[in-house]
């Protein structure tokens, strides 16, 4: 496996220097990194978003360092329409193609909330996803560009749920992007969810969470809940409470030979945070 960081990763480092997203390339490279992903490019006011992927192509391969990944928000549920919804996630994936990702992450429902308002179970929206998820791959197939759903948000996170909505698309060219930290968010545990689920990913955020029984005190600012009402705080990789080494385990036995993305939404600051956990995840990497 190799490493690799989501430009959200640097959002409180952008917002405090005024930085940009093609910034980043420079600033992760020379941390030790060997590829990034971008997240919802956000062009200079004077910019269309495609001449931004392309210069922002241009300084990747200047620089020999891969454009990984991209990541767009989705909501097939609560869109207009699914069909226009679908329309407009082939066109992010005509970005990504710009941009020379391999692939291109979107959500299948958007917010924490919300879905179960409409439909009541998620077998009742799987057939609704399915088919979004599926006119998507298909045409980000003739691109080159292969596509997948993250394990984000209550109502399509848990593992159990995307493992069904890749058997429902059944499509060789969608996968996942596994969070190996976001399952917590649905209280699915990370070891449990990731043996579940690597066979089927296409791209994997290392996240950590610090994690608080929901029986405790309310710990504050900085932690939000669960599902289920547990407490859930991001950390740098390696001091939080998931088993990233045994979850790297878990995708090395299923045959992944991508790359493991930091994606890192902690308090700390930026910059150190992410050098102590690049720096641990790739003790992880050799002895996992």
């Amino acid at each position: 496996m190799k490493t690799c960081v989501s430009s959200y990763s640097f959002s409180q480092y952008m917002s405090k220097t005024g930085k940009i997203q093609l910034d980043l390339l420079r600033l992760a490279k020379d941390m030790g990194f060997d590829g990034i992903e971008f997240t919802d490019l956000r062009a200079p006011d004077h910019m269309s978003e495609s001449d931004y992927a392309s210069l922002i192509r241009e300084e990747s391969e200047k620089l020999s360092f891969p454009v990984v990944n991209y990541t767009v928000g989705a909501d097939f549920l609560n869109a207009e329409s699914a069909e226009a919804e679908a329309q407009r996630l082939c066109q992010k994936a005509d970005i990504a193609k710009i941009l020379g990702a391999f692939g291109m992450r979107h959500d299948a429902t958007g917010g924490w909330r919300g879905a179960e308002k409409t439909y009541k179970t998620f077998a009742d929206a799987l057939p609704l996803l399915a088919d979004g998820c599926r006119r998507v791959t298909d045409y980000a197939k003739t691109l080159g560009v292969v596509t997948m759903v993250e394990n984000h948000g209550y109502f399509c996170q848990d593992s159990v749920r995307v493992e069904q909505l890749v058997s429902a698309v059944g499509h060789e060219n969608f996968g996942l992007l596994v969070d190996i930290g976001n399952f917590l968010c649905a209280d699915d545990p990370s070891v449990t969810a990731v043996g579940r689920v690597a066979n089927f990913a296409r791209h994997v955020h290392v996240k950590d969470f610090h994690v608080k029984s929901g029986c405790e005190p309310d710990p504050g600012q900085g932690w939000f809940r669960t599902r289920a009402g547990n407490y859930l705080r991001g950390a740098i990789v390696g001091h939080g409470n998931v088993p990233v080494t045994q979850c790297l385990s878990a995708f090395r036995a299923a045959g992944y030979q991508g790359f493991a993305s930091i994606e890192f939404e902690g308090m700390e600051d930026n910059l150190p945070a992410l050098e102590i956990g690049l720096e641990n995840l790739k003790r992880y990497i050799e002895v996992c």
